[in-house]
């Protein structure tokens, strides 16, 4: 093998040397497109980890995915030519496990990890959990941005916080797969308490691919480590991205860098939640370039579901009618207990939340 394409020793003491590293082992120019996990399940996987706070919860320190979003831009910003970043959503009210939002309208991208987090913070209060998780629609969007930049290597950087199971599953290896003929590296962060063995399974058991292109990494495993803050950063970077070397390597042998396939899922992310929009509309929103937060109302967080102490959503549909397990959805699915969820969590439940009977039957209601 080329030792200028290969993987990195995992000896490093600070993001510098990671940089450094990551120069040294042949990366030259990587375009970075960002996925964020805003499923309801974020409200309670912090539970030991978080101090029991939701992994999405805005203080005075920053959560798991300000930090996570913090080290990787910091490291891989050298990298990027233009600054630009793509940042979507996906898991929420808006688009469950078949869709994403973009950051912005339009699908604009953000100018800088600066921008990102700041346009993160702005999202958050008027976004509302749900789910289930699939990372099959944000994967898919990131090779559509692959396909259309005419075959530009990027790498995915995707924040979660657990497992994902039934169709959702196999939604995300058929897209793992179908990732490996671009030129697309894939890092998901596992945040929170997991648990995370499905995502490992992705990392390491998928040998229809045409290169391994996917890397996974536990974000809290390293953070909870008893290592200095420094080292905790340079860890976790470099854990991260110590494969991309060789990934980059892999699409130029391929001969699938630079080229365009003719061919992609052609996911068109939907617009930000339409509380945004309307904020957007008013001015509130970040400009580009700016770090700032918007301040908005206690009233105004409480009503859309999210505030800087997140709790659950004010129900602002009657108790009869919201799905138990993740409160936005109306029931429209039965079990064979005659307990009723959404039809979405209906998909990832395998026993009844009300009765704990196993399921062995939904039924649609209309």
């Amino acid at each position: 093998m080329n030792p200028r394409y290969s993987m990195i020793n995992d000896n490093y003491r600070s993001l510098e040397e990671v940089q450094r590293a990551l120069k040294d082992n042949g990366l030259e120019s990587s375009n970075l497109i960002v996925g964020i996990d805003f499923t309801k399940s974020n409200e309670w996987t912090g539970r030991v980890s978080f101090g029991g706070r939701s992994l999405h919860a805005i203080g005075q320190e920053q959560n798991p995915y300000e930090k996570a979003l913090t080290i990787i831009g910091t490291t891989l910003s050298p990298f990027d030519d233009d600054n630009l970043i793509p940042c979507f959503g996906f898991g929420d009210s808006t688009t469950h496990d078949k869709q994403v939002f973009s950051f912005y309208s339009e699908n604009r991208p953000c100018d800088g990890m600066e921008e990102a987090l700041a346009r993160y913070r702005a999202i958050l209060p008027h976004v509302r959990l749900a789910g289930p998780t699939s990372f099959a629609p944000i994967i898919n969007a990131a090779v559509d941005i692959v396909e259309e930049s005419g075959g530009q290597y990027h790498v995915l950087f995707i924040i979660a916080d657990g497992q994902i199971e039934g169709p959702q599953e196999r939604a995300t290896v058929d897209a793992i797969v179908n990732a490996s003929y671009y030129p697309l590296s894939i890092v998901l962060v596992g945040v929170g308490d997991g648990p995370f063995s499905m995502m490992k399974e992705f990392d390491d058991n998928l040998p229809e691919r045409t290169f391994d292109n996917f890397q996974f990494i536990n974000f809290t495993e390293i953070m909870q480590s008893r290592l200095l803050p420094q080292e905790k950063e340079a860890k976790f970077a470099l854990g991260a991205l110590m494969e991309i070397p060789l990934q980059y390597k892999a699409t130029v042998k391929l001969g699938i860098l630079g080229t365009r396939r003719g061919q992609s899922p052609g996911v068109r992310p939907r617009p930000p939640p339409p509380r945004v929009l309307q904020m957007d509309g008013l001015g509130y929103g970040p400009s580009p370039g700016s770090p700032q937060t918007p301040s908005f109302t206690h009233m105004d967080s409480q009503k859309y579901g999210r505030s800087n102490n997140p709790q659950a959503p004010s129900s602002i549909y009657s108790e009869d009618a919201e799905c138990p397990v993740c409160l936005l959805d109306k029931k429209d699915t039965a079990f064979n207990c005659g307990h009723q969820t959404c039809q979405y969590c209906a998909q990832a439940l395998t026993n009844c939340p009300i009765c704990r009977q196993p399921i062995s039957r939904r039924i649609r209601l209309y």
